[in-house]
């Protein structure tokens, strides 16, 4: 992903789980909230030292960003998107984690085609 599709700052995360509307499933929970002015969404990922070490960690957003790679020209634009992994997905394929991040974006509608 290109850095202005990126979160980096504490103060964003922190607006979109104190602002934002969240929802989740076993593997991941999502929190977003809809930034005016903004050309294209925003995502920021976080995986916690629960789940387990760096390479695990590191692999899960890898797989994370991959899947918003191959679905960025569905997601609708003016959000700012915040994605938290659980515990089971450390475990998960690629395929299972993106299938699992494109029910939570379908059930939010923050698809465009739907």
């Amino acid at each position: 992903m290109r850095k202005e599709f990126r979160i980096k700052k504490n103060n964003d995360f922190q607006y979109a789980f104190k602002a934002g509307k969240s929802f989740a499933n076993r593997q991941l929970v999502i929190y977003y909230v809809k930034r005016e002015g903004q050309t294209h969404f925003r995502i920021g990922l976080s995986v916690g030292k629960k789940i387990g070490n760096a390479v695990t960690r590191n692999r899960i957003k890898r797989y994370l960003r991959q899947a918003f790679f191959e679905l960025q020209h569905d997601i609708a634009f003016p959000y700012d998107i915040v994605i938290i992994a659980r515990q089971p997905a450390k475990q998960m394929t690629y395929l299972e984690i993106k299938k699992s991040l494109t029910h939570l974006l379908y059930k939010e509608q923050l698809l465009k085609n739907q």
